[in-house]
């Protein structure tokens, strides 16, 4: 039996699912990170490795001797019919080309490979109310990329337009490290801005359960000791942290901040404090502006023409995946602001597991050629 894989390469892990061709899930698996642009290619492909082989032993027997592999499978015995790989960090024609070739010789078959987002935007296939989709990423990272169904490939997404997925020192912007940072800055803005009342009405001013959650988290009881936790070097790979160093200093800077997301979301989510809602209301506004970019007025204004890859909303279904948009809150006041702006959705729905989604919409299309 040939079966249909697809693979999620992700900044935080490795996710694999494999379908028969009735699109029934038969294994599953899950690795390390896999982000191409911060691993390599070799490290790339032992994640990938290991994860897709994880995926095998969960529904396949073992081989009989530790010398038998089943990667790569042999010319004689292929195992797969299809495979698609959504890869975070490959943006551009060059990564896609220099994956393939070793992903064909991992794997026996020519596969898909394509940015991360793909994947998302596979509910694209199973709807037939709607004729485009959006990807919106907000986990580790953020990216927002929008699509239709290719017109010559039934196994393949038409990428339609793309906006984000810089990473984190450029942008990332809805993720977990905007969130961190921008909580960061709110908090250093509301000491900068009440630095002229007296200390009682400054005191009274800034307080926020938002603020304690993220002192605490640190052990610092200043709000502008934070700019030494910000700013603090990275540790360095192989060498001993230094025992006095604080413990924040263990963690890279990304992580440092990337972390605190949960500490918003408790914030505003549970203690409904005021700033942990503006730094939201912040990162999601600029979310939804990305959002926006790939989307036209559901009526055409006389006189002004719109990008012809533009989409409206009400053809259009929203695929959310990543550890924030998995929090309904959070979804909701992206959702909302898109309203706000015009934008209602025909359809939106999270992706649990994106691999899952990619390994059914992949055996549906094998099903339909």
């Amino acid at each position: 039996m040939s079966y249909y894989l697809s693979v999620d390469c992700g900044g935080s892990k490795t996710a694999a699912a494999i379908a028969d061709a009735e699109g029934n899930i038969l294994g599953r698996g899950q690795g390390g990170p896999s982000n191409f642009a911060y691993l390599g290619l070799s490290n790339f492909i032992l994640a990938v490795t290991e994860t897709v082989t994880a995926a095998l032993l969960s529904f396949l027997p073992a081989p009989s001797s530790d010398s038998i592999q089943l990667l790569p499978p042999p010319s004689a015995a292929p195992l797969f019919a299809a495979a698609w790989f959504g890869v975070s960090g490959v943006d551009s024609a060059a990564a896609i080309a220099r994956l393939v070739p070793p992903l064909t010789e991992l794997l026996g078959v020519t596969p898909v490979v394509a940015n991360d987002t793909h994947l998302l935007a596979a509910p694209l296939r199973m709807h037939s109310d709607v004729s485009a989709a959006i990807g919106c990423v907000s986990g580790t990272g953020g990216i927002v990329v929008s699509f239709r169904a290719h017109k010559d490939d039934a196994a393949r997404l038409e990428e339609l337009g793309r906006v984000g997925g810089w990473g984190w020192i450029l942008g990332d912007e809805g993720g977990g490290f905007h969130v961190g940072r921008e909580a960061v800055r709110q908090i250093l803005w509301e000491e900068d801005r009440t630095s002229v009342l007296p200390p009682t009405e400054r005191a009274a001013r800034t307080q926020s359960t938002l603020k304690s959650r993220i002192l605490a988290r640190f052990g610092v009881g200043d709000p502008f000791e934070l700019l030494t936790v910000v700013h603090w070097p990275d540790p360095v790979p192989g060498v001993a942290a230094d025992e006095a160093a604080p413990e924040y200093a263990k963690v890279v800077r990304e992580k440092r901040l990337s972390s605190l997301a949960p500490l918003v979301f408790a914030a505003a989510f549970e203690d409904g404090d005021a700033l942990a809602l503006r730094v939201l209301a912040l990162t999601t506004g600029v979310l939804v502006d990305q959002i926006c970019v790939l989307l036209r007025p559901e009526a055409d204004e006389p006189g002004k023409t719109y990008p012809a890859r533009t989409v409206k909303a009400s053809e259009t279904i929203l695929c959310f995946g990543g550890s924030l948009v998995g929090v309904e809150a959070y979804r909701k006041l992206i959702l909302d602001e898109l309203a706000r702006r015009g934008h209602v959705m025909k359809r939106v729905t999270f992706v649990e597991d994106a691999a899952v989604a990619g390994a059914k919409a992949l055996a549906a299309a094998g099903k339909a050629q």
